[in-house]
């Protein structure tokens, strides 16, 4: 009996009986197409009748060495990476065009060359002129960078393969073409194919491949999620247009610890890394104002402070906007609902603005008290005092729940001059800080305690 057909969609690997343009799972158009059976002809239907290669067995217990690292002397990048470049990986950096992906990648290239690395740095959006102005603009000059300027992959192979380089940077992957896929340059087969192409060449000659991707309006990397699957580590360029602050992250690596972030500035010379991003972001804030306050957070391992800003105004319109920048608007639509139903801090008739100063982004559930905080802040215009930080996640059922790591958050607040923290009841305060926790059981004695009786 013939197998019906399978087709499977790129985007988010659903399975189908049939080909059809958009994908009823995830809404994505022209990612569905047909999954061909790996051989054909009479041995196709038993794969033990045509005998391969016996696979090397090894055993759980053997110890095996780390694997080699080589710093490039940006600290920030370091710390992304998990410690430095690792041999034979592929890493994949995402972000928004003209956020600076290609800035810090040429900084990073110049910095591993300098270090003894043979670096190769492939281009197809720019000719090697252009890049050259880039490096002279950034005082990269100097460096023992090979450029060039090519967007066919069996060309880009071929020189890997004669310069053998100990790292290759390829901006972009979405500008590669694979002669031998018939699709146009960018489309999902091209995508997939240039990436297994490099990825597999970088396993096997034993260099590190760097590759840049486009990121859709949603915020995630075109192309196929399957060439996240493929790759070692999967980095984020993160950044808001208006403020020179960027935040490069790790949502995968399989080297070193995840939701790690570096931050950088970016300066007229290029990006220069940030070696305290607490008082980076804070550096602006002046005296208490209704309506701000500032969250002792965790990024990856090492803690961070922002400042969380709120405002409260009536609306004009039947139906109050709800406007978040910087966080997720489900979870504010959350505590909005927790304010109201378990401590009677109603918000309706208002419109509702939360912004996360600075362009950071944060993720935390612990900074749902932080956010509750700003809110009641704003809509009862009272200020909480200058030297305070807050954090905490909030239950559906109004009580609060300790975050991680309370003696790190503690420290760091301490170190830039704050003097008392709020935080859930059972936060134990550990070490030698000086700071006053005060402990908060649920969200209705916080907003009694903080803002007095209603």
């Amino acid at each position: 009996m013939a197998k019906a057909p399978s087709f499977k969609c790129s985007a988010c690997a659903a399975q189908f009986t049939k080909w059809s343009g958009r994908c009823e799972n995830c809404g994505e158009w022209n990612t569905i197409s047909e999954e061909k059976a790996l051989s054909s002809g009479p041995a196709s239907k038993s794969l033990g009748a045509r005998r391969g290669k016996s696979l090397v067995l090894t055993d759980l217990a053997t110890q095996e060495e780390p694997p080699a690292r080589t710093l490039s002397g940006v600290g920030e990048l370091d710390r992304v990476l998990g410690g430095g470049l690792v041999e034979a990986s592929a890493l994949l950096v995402g972000g928004d065009p003209g956020i600076g992906k290609s800035t810090l990648l040429l900084q990073a290239a110049a910095r591993f060359a300098r270090n003894g690395l043979k670096v190769i740095y492939v281009s197809g959006e720019e000719a090697a002129g252009q890049v050259r102005m880039r490096a002279q603009r950034l005082g990269l000059t100097k460096s023992p960078v090979h450029l060039a300027a090519e967007t066919n992959l069996r060309d880009i192979l071929t020189t890997l393969e004669e310069e053998n380089p100990d790292l290759c940077i390829i901006d972009s992957i979405q500008t590669m073409w694979a002669d031998n896929v018939e699709a146009a340059p960018g489309s999902v087969s091209q995508v997939r194919a240039a990436a297994h192409e490099l990825t597999s060449f970088a396993k096997r000659k034993g260099i590190a491949v760097v590759m840049v991707g486009h990121v859709t309006k949603e915020g995630q990397i075109a192309g196929p999620r399957v060439v996240e699957h493929m790759v070692d580590t999967v980095l984020y360029f993160e950044g808001e247009r208006g403020h020179p602050f960027r935040i490069l992250r790790a949502v995968k690596n399989r080297f070193g610890p995840a939701d790690e972030i570096g931050v950088f500035e970016m300066t007229g010379k290029g990006l220069a890394e940030v070696k305290n991003p607490s008082a980076l972001f804070l550096s602006e804030r002046g005296k208490p104002t209704a309506g701000s306050v500032v969250f002792a957070g965790i990024e990856g391992s090492r803690p961070m402070l922002c400042e969380f800003q709120a405002l409260v105004a009536p609306s004009p319109h039947s139906q109050p906007r709800r406007t978040v920048v910087g966080w997720d608007g489900g979870r504010l639509a959350m505590i909005l609902a927790v304010l109201e139903a378990r401590a009677g801090v109603p918000f309706i008739g208002l419109d509702v603005y939360l912004n996360v100063a600075g362009g950071m982004r944060v993720s935390e559930p612990a900074a749902d008290l932080a956010v509750a905080a700003a809110l009641v802040s704003a809509r009862e215009d009272a200020a909480l005092p200058a030297e305070c930080v807050v954090f905490g996640e909030i239950s559906l059922s109004g009580g609060l729940r300790p975050a991680a790591q309370t003696e790190n958050r503690l420290k760091e607040a301490e170190k830039l001059g704050f003097t008392q923290a709020i935080a859930a009841q059972a936060a134990k305060q550990q070490g030698s800080t000086s700071l006053t926790l005060k402990q908060m059981p649920d969200l209705a004695t916080f907003v009694t305690q903080v803002f007095g009786e209603r």
